[in-house]
């Protein structure tokens, strides 16, 4: 069995906005707190969705000079040496990895066509 998809992201600059479309598109609830990166959301501006809403755990956020995007994460046991794969293949690293090690770790890459993708992990 490969690695699962473990959480999903919608980022965008107005982020309450979203959760508020999002919430009323599909009735999502959400609990506001901090991602693990700056670079994912604005601190408070982060929405978690709890998986028991959505199927997935997830999550919307940005803020104020974030690009709109939805990405997803793969969940692996070693976010450095996942994007150093990703690389290899020829994907090229984006971000991280960032976060708390042992907690959660995080980094975003993109594939050979360009699509942004996430790994997540406790190292």
């Amino acid at each position: 069995m490969g690695q699962p998809v473990v959480h999903f992201e919608i980022i965008g600059t107005d982020p309450a906005k979203l959760r508020e479309y999002y919430r009323e598109l599909f009735g999502w609830e959400f609990q506001l707190g901090d991602t693990v990166s700056r670079n994912i959301s604005e601190p408070g501006m982060y929405g978690f969705i709890n998986a028991a809403t959505t199927g997935l755990n997830g999550g919307i956020g940005g803020g104020p000079g974030h690009r709109p995007s939805v990405l997803f994460y793969v969940g692996v046991p070693d976010v450095e040496a996942a994007l150093k794969k990703a690389e290899a293949l020829g994907g090229t690293r984006r971000m991280g990895p960032d976060g708390t090690p042992g907690t959660l770790v995080v980094g975003h890459f993109t594939d050979p066509e360009g699509n942004l993708i996430g790994v997540a992990g406790t190292a």
